[in-house]
């Protein structure tokens, strides 16, 4: 078999924990590589799409885009920095020959940096590594340096991984240099080395079409797209190919329109030949991971492997009593499509329909923050539904029950290393080293149940004082580690249906905090506050002050409230309790029984017990 190379398209990769800088790097290529007119105006972060991404400055989604440099196209793959969004790093770097490694100067390489690195090295890929914001004031370049060897050494690197080329990047004001005192003037630099040490596209010339589906769109034109790179041969527009989906069926395809990637945009093209990362129009049925190729040679290339999910979620429809008064897509059958929707975008998450309850669906993905993305995505859509707490996929073998472990990195002040400790001591978490910088803070790493994190970001902020820094990613399954409390408090629960009164509210407020204020609807079974006291309590929140013959009805109605923080969605996902649900809608977020009627809860205790 003759190989030949695509020596004018580079194929690469962005990789970095959240919040080093990769988006904000791609923005500086865009705007040296001449894409971006002088004086243009564009946004920050071009790449995050997403309102989600923007709002939260995390890149969710891998998203394609391509640069020119010195007459060679650079298709660029812009990844999530999350363990959570871990599906789609696996996605993108099955599109690409080599990848640059974004490590913060000040941090170095965090939890997140490892996954992704793992995933590249494993794939074989080429690395080039820049230590970005070296203008941090608590910058150390060096020592990060180090650090990077460690990790690479610790993730068995062969000795040309370890040969990578290394540059320094201030990348919000797009330069690069090879030490962090000599920097250029732009990123010609990092484009020669991307030139110079990205290997090619190979394939083999004579080789008929295929291409591996890494990526699905949808127009409403032309409807399903897949994106993928083509691995040999070359497709024209009509073009008659098949695509072979994960149980080895064919389905007949006519490419209605190509595509590919041209800075920001796709643009139609006649051909498209191997080596580039191609949008092929014209077939419905196709999943991420299928093969796309001529009939009369139907070679299937490997599927895109992906880690199993650890956390599931059920999801429900809305049968309480405000159920539909805000939502435009409340029926199982439509939340179930759109899940299925999510399946064929997202390789990482799984939809089980078999809960023996036609209006439930159990979803199952990597992390609580991917579902909760999920949901928040489903809420902006006009759906209405219910999610229940998240649980751990535990595993039973010949040696017992396994679960999912986590290993846990901790970066906070001295002087809450105790609370912290204790804190994930109670959580079955198991210390496994202690770095103490000399700066006041301290790095601590954990072992602990991926069960033990369900709920604790928020308790671990107020605990540091929102100085905490904590980052995990996923080791693999290990015996159980045994139970623990997740929660210490009970709910205050409303009895009945009506919209709350600031007198009622004003005499609750001493048992505990609450979650709604005055005029809210309420109804029985809906959480309205959190008690001081493990047990939950039933109460009236709707009760007005009965008036008197001595009273006039305009006297002590001035009742001062304590101010209510409105609760996120995430806040809501790791409060809530195995009996309670949280109900999700456009305009609303409301905590609630799973059994609302309260007689029917006390019978339900009563059997337990």
């Amino acid at each position: 078999m003759s190989v030949s190379t695509h020596t004018a398209i580079r194929n690469i990769a962005i990789i970095a924990h959240v919040d080093h800088g990769k988006t904000t790097l791609v923005d500086a290529l865009f705007r040296q590589s001449g894409l971006v007119r002088h004086g243009q105006e564009i946004n920050e972060r071009v790449m995050d799409r997403m309102d989600l991404e923007r709002e939260r400055g995390i890149t969710i989604a891998a998203k394609n885009c391509s640069v020119v440099y010195e007459n060679v196209k650079i298709n660029i793959v812009d990844t999530p920095g999350h363990a959570d969004f871990g599906g789609e790093v696996e996605r993108a770097l099955s599109m690409v020959d080599g990848a640059i490694l974004l490590v913060d100067a000040s941090e170095g390489p965090l939890p997140q940096t490892r996954f992704v690195l793992q995933k590249a090295l494993q794939a074989k890929l080429k690395i080039i590594v820049v230590i970005n914001k070296v203008d941090r004031k608590d910058a150390r370049p060096d020592i990060v340096l180090d650090e990077i060897y460690d990790l690479l050494i610790d993730l068995d690197a062969s000795e040309a991984q370890l040969d990578f080329p290394l540059f320094y990047a201030i990348g919000r004001e797009g330069v690069a240099g090879t030490a962090p005192d000599r920097l250029e003037r732009d990123l010609h630099l990092l484009f020669d080395a991307i030139l110079s040490e990205i290997p090619p596209p190979r394939f083999d010339p004579d080789a008929p079409f295929q291409m591996l589906v890494s990526d699905l769109g949808y127009s409403d034109y032309l409807g399903r797209l897949a994106v993928g790179r083509v691995m040999g041969g070359h497709a024209e527009s009509r073009h008659r190919l098949i695509c072979i989906d994960a149980n080895g069926l064919h389905h007949p395809m006519k490419v209605t329109r190509l595509q590919v990637y041209e800075g920001m945009d796709i643009m139609p093209v006649d051909t498209v030949s191997a080596g580039e990362i191609a949008i092929l129009s014209g077939i419905d049925q196709v999943a991420i991971g299928d093969t796309i190729c001529t009939e009369e040679a139907p070679f299937v290339l490997p599927r895109i492997k992906v880690d199993p999910p650890t956390v599931s979620m059920l999801f429900t429809i809305n049968d309480g009593p405000l159920s539909g008064k805000e939502g435009k897509y409340v029926q199982s059958a439509k939340i179930r499509e759109r899940l299925r929707k999510e399946t064929l975008l997202n390789v990482a998450i799984e939809v089980d329909e078999n809960t023996g309850n036609r209006d439930a669906v159990l979803v199952k993905g990597r992390g609580e923050l991917q579902l909760a993305i999920l949901i928040e995505t489903m809420r902006r859509e006009g759906f209405e539904f219910c999610v229940g707490r998240p649980k751990v996929i535990l595993k039973t073998t010949p040696d017992g029950v396994q679960e999912p472990f986590e290993r846990l990195f901790v970066d906070c002040d001295e002087a809450f290393m105790g609370v912290v400790t204790e804190k994930l001591s109670i959580r079955k978490g198991k210390m496994m080293n202690l770095n103490n910088t000399g700066t006041g803070r301290v790095r601590i790493e954990f072992s602990i149940p991926s069960r033990a994190l369900i709920g604790y970001r928020d308790e671990f902020l107020t605990d540091t004082r929102g100085t905490g820094i904590m980052n995990a990613y996923f080791m693999g399954y290990g015996p159980y580690r045994g139970d623990f409390p997740s929660r210490f408090t009970g709910s205050i629960v409303s009895d009945r249906q009506g919209h709350a009164v600031p007198y009622a509210l004003y005499n609750l407020e001493p048992r505990g905090r609450l979650f709604i204020e005055p005029g809210n609807p309420v109804y029985e079974g809906m959480i309205i506050g959190e008690h001081n006291r493990e047990s939950d309590i039933n109460v009236n929140p709707a009760k007005e002050k009965k008036l008197t013959n001595m009273r006039a009805s305009g006297k002590d109605e001035n009742v001062i409230l304590s101010p209510v923080r409105p609760m996120t969605l995430e806040q809501a996902i790791n409060f809530i309790r195995d009996d309670e649900r949280v109900e999700v809608t456009p305009a609303s977020i409301r905590l609630r029984k799973v059994t609302l009627g309260v007689k029917a809860r006390y019978v339900q205790r009563g059997e337990k017990k």
